[in-house]
C-alpha cells in the first residue's frame, strides 16, 4: 500500500531548475531596462546640449540670409573660409545696399551685417561656438555651408544649402 501512494509537492531539483530559469529571465529583463534607460539619457543629453541648439540657429540664420541675397553679387573665399552676400534692405531698393559676412573667428561662427555705401559694420552676431571646422562654397545660384561643432562632449555636423532668390 505504501508504494501505491502518490507523493505531492516539488522536489528540490525541480525547485532549483525553476529558480534558475526565472533568474535568467529576470536578469535579461533587467539588462534591457538598464540599456534602454542609458540610451534614453544619452539621447536626451545629446538633444538638449548646446551644440545641437547652436547648430540649429546657425543653419536657420544662414538659410534666411542667403535666401534674401542677390545671386548676382556675392563673394566666396577661394579656400572656403568666409562668404559675403549682398542683399536689399527693402523691396523698393534697385541695387543691393546691405551685406552679410559669415566667417569663423576663435572657434566662433559669426555673421557681420552692414551697409555697402559706405561700407560700415552695423552689427556682428555670434551664431555658435565650439566650431571645429566650417567651409563655404558656391555653385549655380546657391551657397553651401559645412559646419562641424565639437564641445568635447558632443559633436555634430551641419550641412545646409540655400538658393539666392534675388
Amino acid at each position: 500500500m505504501r508504494n501505491e501512494r502518490r507523493k505531492i509537492g516539488l522536489t528540490l531539483v525541480e525547485l532549483v531548475i525553476t529558480m534558475t530559469i526565472s533568474t535568467v529571465v529576470l536578469l535579461a529583463v533587467g539588462i534591457l531596462l538598464v540599456d534602454g534607460q542609458r540610451g534614453w539619457q544619452q539621447m536626451y543629453h545629446r538633444t538638449n546640449s548646446n551644440v545641437v541648439g547652436e547648430g540649429f540657429v546657425a543653419q536657420k540664420t544662414f538659410d534666411r540670409v542667403i535666401r534674401k541675397a542677390s545671386r548676382d553679387h556675392f563673394l566666396v573665399d577661394p579656400s572656403g573660409q568666409w562668404v559675403e552676400v549682398y542683399y536689399y534692405q527693402n523691396s523698393t531698393s534697385l541695387t543691393p545696399d546691405r551685406y552679410a559676412l559669415f566667417y569663423v573667428s576663435n572657434q566662433n561662427l559669426k555673421v557681420e551685417y552692414g551697409t555697402l555705401n559706405p561700407k560700415t559694420v552695423v552689427e556682428t552676431q555670434t551664431l555658435c561656438s565650439a566650431v571645429s571646422s566650417c567651409l563655404f562654397q558656391a555653385s549655380s545660384g546657391s551657397v553651401q555651408m559645412a559646419l562641424a561643432l565639437d564641445n568635447q562632449v558632443h559633436s555634430i555636423s551641419v550641412f545646409t544649402s540655400a538658393i539666392m532668390h534675388n
